[in-house]
């Protein structure tokens, strides 16, 4: 199945299930690290090369979330197919692999990642179940500071923090800084989009913000992407909060 992938997280999602190899085109955004023969890139995730795209001849197209919305209404009203994926939640994130696995082609190797998410989430859950409950802010963005919403209300509680900054499911949002002094958290995460793991701890305390908190830089891609690594994000946050590692 000739596929193009416009979404970093339809990749993700496609590179553990062991269906990257399908695509003909990625974005520029997309981790095609360890692939035998690279995809033509067909431009940024929010400025897709539409006619790189439909020249590529895929069966099916792959956007993500409603920044993809007019791409993928423009791709539709060329005549290609396209799996576009909103999840706002924890669990519509996990579901849309399976989802994602059927829509590809790869059902099973699609349900089975979606079962192994929910069983690291439960293991996860279970190791901090009787551990204090730290308030934790997580920034999405700098310039303005933004809290993280979407899945990550429910990543901190799943690693066991707690999270008064957004609802689950509740878009990311601009943040005041009297908020987050109000709310003193004791870790403050940071995973900029887009930045991988190239936060500045040193610029957020330059901000006078006086917070008495630990600050933690962990890798966008792990907290701010609806794919398997969201799961490995929720982790990553236990490791911070309670020095768990659930694996062990």
């Amino acid at each position: 199945m000739r596929l193009v992938s416009l979404a970093p997280s339809a990749t993700a999602t496609l590179s553990a299930m062991g269906a990257v190899g399908d695509l003909v085109g990625a974005t520029v955004h997309c981790d095609l690290a360890g692939v035998d023969t690279e995809p033509e890139r067909v431009g940024g995730w929010l400025n897709a090369d539409v006619d790189a795209v439909a020249a590529l001849d895929p069966a099916l197209v792959l956007t993500s979330d409603a920044l993809q919305r007019e791409t993928r209404d423009e791709l539709r009203e060329r005549g290609l197919a396209v799996h576009h994926s909103e999840p706002g939640t924890l669990e519509e994130a996990i579901d849309g692999f399976a989802e994602l696995g059927r829509a590809v082609g790869h059902a099973e190797a699609g349900a089975e990642l979606a079962a192994d998410a929910r069983e690291r989430l439960r293991a996860v859950r279970a190791a901090v179940a009787d551990e204090p409950r730290p308030t934790v802010y997580c920034e999405e963005w700098a310039d303005p500071p933004m809290a993280a919403g979407n899945w990550v209300p429910e990543a901190v509680a799943a690693a066991g923090g707690a999270y008064p900054f957004a609802a689950p499911g509740e878009r990311s949002g601009e943040v005041r800084r009297e908020e987050v002094v109000a709310a003193d958290p004791e870790y403050v995460i940071l995973h900029p989009c887009g930045k991988g793991d190239r936060a500045d701890p040193e610029a957020f305390r330059n901000r006078g913000w006086a917070l008495d908190a630990e600050i933690h830089v962990v890798d966008d891609s792990l907290l701010n992407q609806p794919s398997p690594n969201l799961i490995a994000g929720v982790e990553r946050l236990a490791a911070v909060l309670h020095g768990v590692d659930p694996a062990a």
